[in-house]
């Protein structure tokens, strides 16, 4: 069978013997309880597939779900006039481009229903050809509208933000006003923007992005994943020469992850397993496919460092109602797919959020730390990969070494506006952060600030043969960061581990914004 790596249509897949994973209990559910909705979804993650399997049941195409689950239970199939509108392919940074891309989507449907000559701005045009779509065909229109927001990603925090702002209000805001002629409507995105006529007032949208009904609405369950995928699970396996089992760790490790209710339901990304499967090689495909350019913007434009927004509980009103704005990054993060769901406190109704999996922790890392130190997507990946060799092999002293002269490379423009000592410390742990959260990438284990019962220790890197357990002090000493690990007693836990135990106390300079010293003590078994 063939791998739908950008195939979208629902028609194609059917009739192209592509895999397919049946999501059609979701249509059912849909048109029997509801008829307005919005879905938030990561990009690439199945809502144009989505949103063309139900054009196409809309549309009666009966025959295109042989065999699926609806097919046993959709008796009437019946035809409605369906408007199908699709941002996804336009770049809206340029300028008439939004205008264009509505008046040619308008047009189209125009020259099916007529124009009424006295209408003239585009929501008018729009709630006309609802409005006749229903009195010619004689069943109440359906309204698709697949990437809403693209229009408003594209150029936000840019003087057109505001422009195309008040063009989707005047379009969006027709879906209220024509309630009577329309059967149904579902609009998907990535995010929420205020003020564009969909989420206020009378009629609004029924939001299902974290609603457990429909959390795996898109995207592939592990079941999915190990019954329809099965041969492909076992191709990739032979090609990489280890077993079906620890191929699916590789899988759930790289691709897994995500969560969209409380039910904690485990999706994988669909656009990294297909490719995984196509190409028979696990690599970050999904990430790499493109970074958009809004994540670069939210990353400069806020004051809050990445470490302080992921790992941490929220309320959902703060990452999930919340309205998309450039000063509260984390809702846009979060529905962006670069942080997900992966814990639920009921006790106090809290999400904890984090990153999904390996491959958004790889990119995720390599595009904030060349943010971050001014220099090229690729560079600190490929030297953490580096440290992380060191570290497998025990080679401290090359390890440090390595560490202190990336350290001083970094660009001055990195430091100069750090003059408050607070502030330097800051900029200082999230260096390190970055960089010892890329070697973690390539490690077994990383754990940052670990609790234990008398504090927490910085960093522990867990490989094979070693644990290391790092305690960082600025303008310090590197005996008093030892003395710190020694008096909180960061190794208790590994006192029975057959693995060699590192205390490594590090000292950094404000002054030289590197390593100023370092010193190691390597514990041997029934030492604390």
């Amino acid at each position: 069978m063939n791998y739908p790596i950008g195939i979208q249509t629902f028609e194609d897949i059917r009739t192209g013997n592509y895999y397919y994973a049946d999501k059609t209990m979701f249509v059912d559910k849909m048109v029997r309880s509801g008829k307005v909705y919005f879905l938030s979804r990561p990009r690439r993650f199945g809502k144009s597939l989505f949103v063309s399997t139900l054009k196409a049941y809309f549309m009666g195409r009966k025959e295109l779900f042989k065999g699926l689950y609806i097919d046993s239970i959709e008796k009437e199939w019946a035809v409605y006039p369906v408007l199908h509108f699709d941002f996804s392919g336009q770049n809206f940074s340029m300028k008439g481009e939004l205008e264009n891309t509505l008046n040619e989507q308008l047009g189209y449907y125009e020259k099916i229903y007529g124009k009424d000559p006295d209408t003239v701005t585009i929501g008018a045009r729009f709630k006309y050809i609802i409005q006749e779509a229903y009195k010619q065909i004689g069943r109440k229109t359906v309204v698709l509208i697949d990437e809403y927001d693209k229009p408003m990603l594209d150029v936000i925090d840019t003087p057109t933000e505001e422009h195309n702002r008040n063009i989707l209000s005047g379009f969006y805001s027709v879906l209220k006003g024509a309630d009577e002629s329309l059967r149904f409507s579902f609009i998907t995105g990535v995010t929420k923007f205020s003020k564009v006529g969909m989420f206020s007032g009378a009629n609004q949208l029924l939001d299902i992005s974290l609603n457990k009904m429909f959390d795996t609405i898109c995207g592939i369950t592990e079941e999915e994943l190990y019954t329809v995928f099965a041969p492909a699970i076992e191709d990739l396996a032979d090609e990489m020469e280890i077993s079906v089992e620890d191929t699916k760790t590789e899988i759930k490790k790289r691709y897994d992850g995500y969560h969209f209710s409380k039910k904690m339901i485990d999706v994988y990304n669909p656009f990294s397993v297909l490719n995984a499967f196509y190409a028979t090689d696990i690599r970050d495909y999904w990430f790499t496919s493109g970074t958009p350019t809004y994540l670069i913007k939210l990353l400069n434009h806020t004051k809050q460092d990445f470490n302080q927004l992921a790992g941490k509980y929220y309320e959902a009103k703060l990452f999930e109602d919340y309205r998309a704005d450039i000063d509260a990054p984390l809702p846009i993060i979060y529905q962006a797919g670069y942080l997900t769901i992966k814990d639920y406190d009921k006790r106090n109704r809290r999400y904890l959020l984090d990153i999904p999996n390996n491959e958004v922790r790889n990119g995720l890392l390599d595009i904030i730390a060349a943010n971050y130190f001014k220099s090229n997507i690729g560079d600190t990946p490929s030297k953490a990969q580096g440290f992380c060799i060191m570290l497998e092999d025990g080679k401290v002293k090359e390890f440090m070494t390595s560490l202190t002269a990336y350290l001083a490379g970094i660009p001055y423009s990195s430091h100069e506006s750090l003059k408050d000592p607070v502030m330097m410390e800051k900029h200082f742990q999230y260096t390190v952060y970055l960089i010892v959260s890329l070697i973690g990438s390539y490690a077994w284990r990383l754990q940052v600030e670990k609790e234990h019962s008398y504090g927490r220790a910085d960093f522990i890197i867990e490989t094979k043969d070693y644990v290391y357990i790092l305690e960082f002090k600025l303008n310090g000493t590197a005996a008093k960061a030892l003395e710190q690990i020694e008096e909180k007693g960061y190794a208790l836990p590994y006192a029975d581990d057959p693995r060699k135990l590192r205390k490594i106390g590090i000292a950094f300079s404000s002054e030289t914004k590197t390593v100023g010293e370092w010193q190691m003590v390597e514990v041997t078994r029934g030492e604390n």
